[in-house]
């Protein structure tokens, strides 16, 4: 079956007809054309589906595009406002937080959520806020590195 959903996708209210058993990464990537959600291990443990629903990150292999319903969504093409970075964005290239870059977006949308719940973490917090998201690359150094720094940039900015 098919159902018709409402919701917000990166800013932007969206009606879409969606089968009942479509995953939101297959909707986002197939019906949405939204390509910067990964599909990775399809079973919740990798993190490179990691999109975020209300501002809480999840692993957009793990819920259905029904379930979007009534909520918002924000893709990484989402984070991105007026042509200008997101600091988390920036810092992740400035701090060399990347290498393939296929855990990169996920990972993110991970950090953001982080952020957003503790403005001031920790090395621990960061590693902890990151430690669905695997990345084959770079050692996660950088990772943390580059979102420590964007936490300090977004501190500064609210304190201006």
């Amino acid at each position: 079956m098919k159902h018709i959903i409402n919701f917000k996708l990166n800013g932007e209210d969206v009606e879409e007809l969606v089968a009942d058993g479509l995953t939101m990464v297959d909707f986002l990537r197939k019906q949405m054309h939204l390509t910067g959600t990964k599909r990775g291990c399809e079973e919740g443990e990798c993190g490179a589906c990691t999109i975020l629903l209300d501002g809480a990150a999840i692993d957009s292999c793990m819920m259905l595009a029904v379930e979007a319903d009534g909520h918002e969504v924000v893709t990484i093409e989402g984070v991105k406002k007026d042509g200008v970075l997101h600091p988390v964005q920036r810092e992740f290239m400035d701090k060399w937080a990347l290498q393939c870059g296929f855990c990169t977006p996920g990972m993110i949308m991970s950090a953001l959520s982080l952020l957003h719940e503790n403005p001031h973490p920790t090395e621990q917090e960061i590693r902890d806020g990151i430690a669905g998201n695997l990345c084959r690359c770079t050692g996660y150094a950088k990772i943390v590195e580059a979102i420590d720094a964007a936490a300090k940039v977004l501190a500064r900015e609210v304190r201006a």
